[in-house]
């Protein structure tokens, strides 16, 4: 088993026990709520007469089912209603705060809390959402968790879990141009597979990763659980601190000078120790899509689909679905391949930082005949900063729509959906058939800089390779 490393740390420093089944009662410092999964777990509790054992620890947001359009009260989805008003009700009940839509700090839950200085290093942190594992780019151990574990946090601040495995992943080098985080991490999922990381945390170092601003880091760390990883992290340094320092929810004064001294000392070992290290060069990865019907099925913009026959047996019969699925095939090039809906949003590619990214490929151009495109801000603040910066306006002068925050296409459990077979370029994490909202809808996962080259050519394309403008 690993030792020295920043996971066993965390997990040494908030083990309450060890249970009778061998896990580990692990406290959790931060519990993050929404209104999917959270309404059966306080139902849970009231069965019970319990109450939240720390509700100064929780912090509550509304995201999966906000409209993006219009998002006046009541919602138009009945459901939906009912949702974000069972989450007002029992985060007054418990005396929980809730950032609630119109309230300035509202958003989806992966991007509020770091962007107000919740997620720090060395917390542990759980959600019940797959991709908490998000905040592991500030150095916390952040676990996805089902509605019976939110109970169990909200009543007790602890998790029964079994301690993980570490796997150093290591990208070294200079990443070329027109290649971000998203494309590092779809490129390590290539390689290592969707199952590759089960039983493991994925630790995320070498050069490349740390000329990561943290955003890009935070885009890295939320797709781990893609990778089969139960989370992923990135060791905490100044580009953590600078990040940090002077938000909402920071410490200030000396507790800073504390923090960050004790957030230094949780930085894996020099001689720390390893279940398994993997190396990649920054130079080898390409602008990368996803071609199937997982986040594992991914290839470079300037490759071909490939061939059953060059794949390992157990992975034959998936892609022989996503030949049918994705209406594709085998040696076919991706480039080129015609696009519907162009959607740029979501907790992976969400914040201000891939806005901005965008809005250079999307400036002087317009969106293609044909494409519907539009950009979904992470949260408020990441909507108003855009604003602040003019970024609305040139995704509107360029023919996308500019929408309120919320998680919108990336899972569609609100109006924003796929139709029929469209086939849709997105800078969400997941490309599983009918994610988007339509049961034979289809999905390519990709960089935000590659939506918008989507976008503007009407079809898949190299954002390398576009003309300047100007």
């Amino acid at each position: 088993m690993s030792t020295g490393t920043l996971f066993d740390k965390v997990w040494d420093a908030h083990t309450v026990g060890i249970l009778p089944s061998g896990q580990t009662q692990l406290f959790i410092g931060l519990h993050l709520i929404h209104e999917v999964t959270s309404p059966q777990a306080f139902a849970m509790l009231n069965e019970r007469g319990l109450k939240v054992m720390y509700p100064q620890r929780t912090i509550a947001t509304v995201d999966h089912i906000v409209p993006t359009e219009d998002q006046s009260r009541p919602f138009a989805d009945p459901m939906a209603e009912k949702m974000i008003a069972a989450l007002e009700t029992n985060t007054q009940a418990h005396n929980i705060r809730f950032f609630n839509v119109g309230s300035g700090s509202q958003g989806i839950v992966h991007v509020i809390a770091p962007e107000q200085g919740l997620t720090q290093p060395g917390m542990t942190i759980a959600c019940g959402d797959s991709h908490t594992s998000t905040h592991g780019a500030f150095g916390a151990i952040a676990f996805g968790i089902g509605t019976s574990q939110v109970r169990d946090v909200l009543a007790s601040q602890t998790l029964a879990l079994a301690k993980l495995k570490v796997r150093r992943i290591e990208v070294n080098g200079e990443l070329p141009p027109g290649v971000f985080a998203k494309d590092i991490i779809l490129h390590i999922i290539r390689k290592l597979g969707v199952k590759g990381g089960v039983g493991y945390a994925y630790e995320f170092a070498g050069s490349a990763i740390t000329s990561l601003l943290m955003e890009g880091r935070m885009t890295l760390c939320n797709m781990s659980i893609e990778g089969g990883a139960r989370c992923g992290y990135v060791n905490p340094d100044q580009t953590t601190y600078d990040y940090l320092q002077g938000r909402d929810f920071a410490p200030t004064g000396s507790q800073w000078d504390a923090a960050v001294a004790w957030w230094e000392s949780l930085r894996s070992d020099a001689n720390a120790t390893y279940d398994d290290v993997v190396r990649f060069e920054a130079a080898d990865i390409a602008p990368t899509i996803t071609w199937g019907i997982t986040p594992g099925q991914g290839i470079g913009v300037d490759e071909a689909i490939p061939a059953p026959e060059a794949m390992p047996d157990d992975e034959r019969p998936v892609a022989e679905e996503a030949y049918r699925y994705m209406q594709l095939a085998p040696g076919q090039q991706i480039e080129g391949t015609k696009i519907d809906v162009c959607f740029i949003g979501s907790c992976t590619n969400g914040r201000i930082s891939d806005l901005r990214e965008a809005a250079k490929v999307a400036k002087g151009r317009h969106v293609a005949g044909g494409v519907k495109a539009f950009v979904v801000p992470g949260s408020e603040r990441v909507k108003a900063q855009a604003e602040a910066e003019g970024l609305d306006k040139i995704f509107v002068e360029a023919g996308f729509e500019w929408r309120e925050p919320g998680c919108s296409m990336c899972l569609a459990m609100n109006p924003d959906k796929l139709e029929g077979t469209q086939i849709s370029a997105s800078s969400s994490n997941r490309n599983f058939k009918g994610r988007q909202g339509s049961a034979s809808g289809r999905t390519l996962l990709m960089s935000p800089a590659m939506v918008v080259s989507a976008a503007v050519t009407g079809q898949v394309s190299d954002v390398r390779q576009l003309a300047p403008v100007g």
